[in-house]
């Protein structure tokens, strides 16, 4: 079953470009969909995160932010995928 993970970024961030390369390979190898969403594109988003970006977001849970963590995304598809399965 695949997930969907938001990311939220912003044009020309230097941190955004790096989760986003490291999200691609990740998504590849766990089966994940990445949704970008920039948060120029909403004032309410951009109020919400403000300089505090990249986020990376599912199932309304932050998963990391400014740096991608492997560990945290990994732990979280895990107890997701194992909770789906046991329903």
């Amino acid at each position: 079953m695949r997930m969907n993970l938001i990311f939220y970024h912003r044009p020309y961030c230097h941190l955004c470009e790096e989760m986003d390369r490291a999200l691609r390979a990740l998504a590849a190898e766990l089966d994940l969909v990445i949704t970008p969403i920039d948060i120029e594109s909403d004032p309410k988003l951009e109020e919400r995160y403000g300089i505090r970006i990249p986020v990376l977001v599912c199932d309304d849970s932050e998963l990391c932010h400014y740096h991608i963590d492997e560990a945290a995304i990994r732990q979280f598809v895990a107890t997701k995928r194992a909770t789906r399965s046991t329903r």
